[in-house]
């Protein structure tokens, strides 16, 4: 895996020993130009109630921190097992009915971001906003800020069931171990995406998703590490797998977390610098050389970040600031 170290962690289901072992005292953070990644490849299940969701979140990221990670992505609608708690014998919940979580859901986040010290990537939840109901993701950093991501491309399957509109901004997001980019599952299938991200100096682009079948997963996948090599950026994805009983759209799902790199010396083989398990509820965590990335910017066997021919291709940049 050349010079970034990967493993993974591995959970049976339930909260374990790790989750009280890690405070942010007890974390060793890596140094300046590293920076260590933690994927949740969390399953789709079933809670009683937003208690029984809290706990697993602060398991994961609780075992984050104690492994020294700088940032941790849970995949999109990951909180969508709380319809399941609302549901009733004549119907199944709608998506709308999950906003009255919100407060408890951004509480929670900003409460382990600032806890364990690292940046919490919330994979999405939907958040409403003027009537119209956004697929949106949060990164709350460990001072207590967050900063907000909508998702800017629809599937056919958000608009059909549950009515989800698109964003109208994208931006890089300072943190403290540099600038970041959030595109959430669909919106990483175009390119314009994450050049402007590259553009405005994002190193490290998340991708929290969720995908139904492997067809799906791998357009996420492929697109993924495209990105990564046009811009030269790492692309850091964390997906959803199982199955979810009793909420439309969220039956099956398939889902193998994964971290990709340029495609050049310096980096891992096959530009995967590390993949988990597909579809098996665990934690892939990986280390990020910064400097590397930037060596390879300047200096690589291509450097498409420089060769790119301004002279014939305009990229304007219309997004709301």
């Amino acid at each position: 895996m050349g010079k970034a170290g990967v493993f993974s962690l591995f959970s049976s289901g339930g909260v374990g020993h790790n989750a009280g072992m890690a405070t942010d005292s007890q974390a060793v953070r890596s140094p300046a130009n590293k920076v260590r990644v933690a994927c949740v490849q969390s399953a789709a299940r079933a809670v009683r109630d937003f208690a029984e969701f809290a706990e697993r979140v602060e398991y994961f990221t609780a075992a984050a921190a104690g492994y020294g990670s700088d940032f941790v992505v849970f995949p999109e609608f990951f909180a969508m097992g709380l319809l399941s708690s609302l549901a009733t014998p004549e119907g199944q919940a709608d998506l709308r009915q999950l906003e009255q979580f919100t407060p408890s859901f951004l509480e929670l986040m900003e409460r382990l971001a600032k806890r364990h010290g690292l940046c919490v990537i919330a994979g999405s939840h939907p958040m409403t906003d003027g009537g119209r109901i956004y697929n949106t993701s949060g990164l709350f950093r460990p001072d207590g800020s967050m900063a907000q991501q909508r998702k800017l491309h629809i599937t056919p399957s958000e608009k059909q069931h549950w009515g989800v509109q698109g964003g109208d901004f994208l931006h890089a997001i300072q943190t403290p171990k540099g600038k970041v980019g959030i595109l959430i599952c669909y919106d990483v299938e175009f390119p314009e995406t994450a050049r402007h991200l590259a553009d405005e100096g994002a190193e490290i682009i998340f991708v929290p998703y969720c995908t139904d079948t492997r067809e799906a997963y791998l357009r996420v996948r492929y697109c993924a590490q495209a990105r990564a090599v046009e811009n030269q950026v790492y692309v850091v994805t964390a997906g959803l797998v199982g199955n979810q009983t009793g909420v439309p759209a969220m039956d099956i799902h398939y889902g193998q977390a994964a971290v990709f790199t340029p495609s050049d010396f310096g980096f891992a083989r096959d530009g995967i610098l590390a993949e988990a398990e597909a579809n098996v509820e665990t934690m892939l965590i990986a280390d990020l050389d910064i400097a590397e990335l930037h060596r390879a910017r300047q200096d690589g066997s291509v450097t498409p970040r420089l060769d790119r021919r301004g002279d014939l291709f305009a990229f304007k940049h219309a997004l709301k600031s």
